[in-house]
């Protein structure tokens, strides 16, 4: 099973300033375009809200979708001042079966982490199989 649920909010640095409008608007226009190649029938938005571009993911599946992983990777290349976060529960991935794992993309890097909240997954979200 691979559940996530996650959001990036888009800009072109992390300065403080106001990114160049058409320079970010290229980006957005390019990530569209990698958003409409993944293979993905879960919830997956790009929209602009306020002024500013983010993306919304979520989904739950048999097995890992490399792509969502990808897209984070990827926005990261991009999109250097773009931060968000991506909580998956995969538990085909070894030695991380029981976690709940946070992808954290700032300043142009994605880094991987347990959820302590939500983590270890049996018995904090669901009760030890009896059966």
């Amino acid at each position: 099973m691979f559940e996530y649920h996650g959001w990036i909010t888009i800009r072109e640095t992390a300065a403080a300033d106001d990114d160049d409008e058409s320079r970010l608007q290229e980006i957005v226009d390019e990530l569209r375009v990698h958003i409409a190649r993944m293979h993905s029938p879960y919830l997956l938005d790009l929209r602009w809200m306020n002024g500013e571009p983010f993306i919304h993911l979520g989904g739950f599946s048999n097995h890992r979708s490399p792509d969502v992983i990808h897209l984070f990777e990827h926005v990261a290349a991009v999109a250097p001042g773009s931060y968000g976060l991506l909580h998956v529960h995969d538990d085909e991935e070894p030695g991380h079966e029981n976690d709940v794992r946070v992808l954290k993309l700032v300043r142009g890097r994605v880094t991987q982490h347990t959820e302590p909240l939500l983590s270890p997954y049996i018995p904090t979200v669901e009760d030890p199989f009896t059966g």
